[in-house]
């Protein structure tokens, strides 16, 4: 019996790259990683029993939704989850080697080499909390081809959102998507979450008074914050939120500096020109009022907006 399209297997983006490793070597460092995991847990327990030791997974394909009631999408969308982020937090949250992992394993002949005593040890010591960066939710259809980046994985176009980063990386702004991986996380694994990476590239340069009005920024941050706030009113425990990144750095993704993510503008360009001057951006006055009233001040305007 085949795999459903896409569950654990090499990315098809990457079909065109040679393979430095094996597929039981990827496995095997799975294994390890989660191994080690448990290990880190432990370790530091017995230097302080009251610690809390969570860890750090990109969880934006959390969010993937079916392109149709196609039941074949529906799945799909599911496992798409499943093999990007949840393999690995089901590991360190529970405490199991999934199922469907145990799956690919025996259909593909690539088994990692195990011991008793370490899944003993990944079983014994889960992690306390759930850490997670979400920048966008994807779309998967069964006739698209999925790829992956830095911000998660994306497929198929979703027409029902409104904005999107500006081209070329068009990552779609989904705050809903945010609340559903919040509620998400927290049914499975029961356990507090944090937010530590979430955030909008886009392309600035100072006007002619060497300002920079980033309002898409700031209506980005307001819409996924209210959806946090939706999410701690479902009942989440949400143990805090931060901003990928205060300041303007080279992008991970891309390499660049004209992708900017800060609320402080950096004088540097792609090419190395640039003094590295820094200077406020307007979001950075107003980001720094809600976090002085612990996002009070967005709590009393959502709450106007209802009257």
């Amino acid at each position: 019996m085949p795999l459903p399209n896409g569950i654990l297997t090499r990315d098809p983006a990457f079909k065109d790259r040679p393979a430095e490793i094996n597929e039981k070597e990827r496995w095997q460092g799975y294994y390890n990683i989660c191994v080690a995991n448990a290990w880190t847990v432990k370790l530091c327990r017995e230097i302080d029993p009251e610690a809390k030791v969570g860890c750090m997974i990109s969880s934006s394909s959390v969010a993937s939704y079916p392109a149709n009631c196609d039941p074949e999408n529906v799945l799909g969308a599911y496992n798409n989850a499943r093999r990007i982020s949840l393999f690995i937090a089901d590991a360190f949250c529970k405490g199991i080697i999934p199922g469907y992992v145990k799956r690919v394993w025996r259909e593909q002949n690539c088994e990692p080499e195990m011991r008793d005593d370490e899944i003993q040890l990944i079983h014994d010591y889960p992690v306390s909390f759930y850490s997670f960066s979400y920048y966008m939710s994807n779309v998967y259809d069964k006739d698209v081809v999925m790829k992956m980046h830095t911000g998660g994985s994306s497929g198929a176009k979703n027409p029902y959102l409104k904005e999107s980063s500006p081209a070329p990386y068009n990552w779609p702004v989904d705050p809903v998507g945010l609340r559903y991986v919040l509620n998400f996380l927290y049914d499975r694994y029961n356990i507090p979450l944090f937010v530590v990476e979430n955030g909008i590239g886009l392309i600035e340069e100072p006007d002619e008074n060497g300002e920079i009005h980033d309002d898409f920024r700031q209506r980005y941050i307001r819409e996924h914050l209210r959806n946090v706030h939706e999410a701690i009113l479902d009942g989440v425990e949400v143990m805090g939120y931060l901003y990928w990144g205060p300041i303007d750095v080279v992008s991970a993704g891309t390499g660049e500096m004209k992708k900017r993510y800060g609320f402080v503008y950096v004088d540097r360009q792609n090419d190395g020109s640039g003094t590295l001057a820094r200077s406020k951006k307007e979001s950075y006055d107003w980001f720094g009022d809600i976090c002085r009233s612990n996002g009070q001040i967005l709590v009393d305007e959502w709450e106007a907006e209802k009257k």
